[in-house]
């Protein structure tokens, strides 16, 4: 379990210049399916993780990012049998993650509904409730949930966004987008596996949870 706090004193030696990289590489999808072959599935560019989270009685969020390995994606294929899945990189068979992986994912506001006024009634996330939010991370095989040993967290920022507010507005909200980044240990994880993130709130209550699938 990691504390959000603890991460702010990672983060001094590295650029701001994460966020930009990471929403301009960032894919629409995680698995694109191979031309003329549905049970087909490409994994250039990494595993992409995307989902939505809220505060009780407060914002809501999107959470949005990649697992990537250098060279290790690049022209990783999935093949989709009667007996389950068989990853391949061209001719050879894979069965597990490299040694190191590096988990990267940003968090920012999204609205709780389609409705313009859903800002209005549950505000913008605040650094405070961010930082009473806690990280866990697992591996599940299954139904069954492994907690990840061997997390090193490489990179945290917290950044405003600028708000473009129309007519004058004398003291706009402060609206911040987080960046994270992990190293995470996946020698001799299976492939199946996929890599679960969880924030809960102090209560435990989950505020949102995804899971990278091969």
């Amino acid at each position: 379990m990691v504390g959000i706090k603890d991460l702010n004193l990672r983060a001094q030696a590295l650029a701001a210049s994460f966020i930009v990289a990471l929403l301009a590489c960032l894919p629409v999808v995680a698995a694109v399916p191979a031309a003329r072959d549905k049970n087909v599935w490409s994994y250039d560019g990494g595993v992409i993780l995307e989902t939505d989270g809220s505060i009780t009685a407060g914002p809501c969020f999107r959470m949005a990012g990649r697992i990537t390995a250098p060279g290790f994606f690049d022209n990783l294929k999935r093949f989709g049998t009667v007996d389950g899945a068989v990853f391949r990189r061209g001719s050879d068979k894979v069965e597990t993650f490299p040694e190191q992986l590096t988990l990267s994912f940003i968090v920012r506001d999204y609205p709780c509904s389609i409705d313009l006024g859903s800002v209005a009634t549950h505000g913008y996330l605040t650094r405070a409730q961010m930082s009473s939010l806690k990280l866990s991370l697992y591996w599940k095989h299954g139904v069954e949930l492994r907690p990840v040993t061997g997390v090193e967290p490489k990179y945290f920022s917290v950044d405003p966004i600028r708000v473009q507010a129309v007519g004058r507005v004398e003291d706009p909200p402060e609206k911040l987008v987080w960046s994270f980044e992990f190293s995470v240990a996946g020698a001799g994880v299976p492939l199946t596996d996929s890599l679960v993130l969880i924030f809960r709130e102090p209560d435990g209550r989950i505020a949102a949870r995804v899971a990278a699938r091969m």
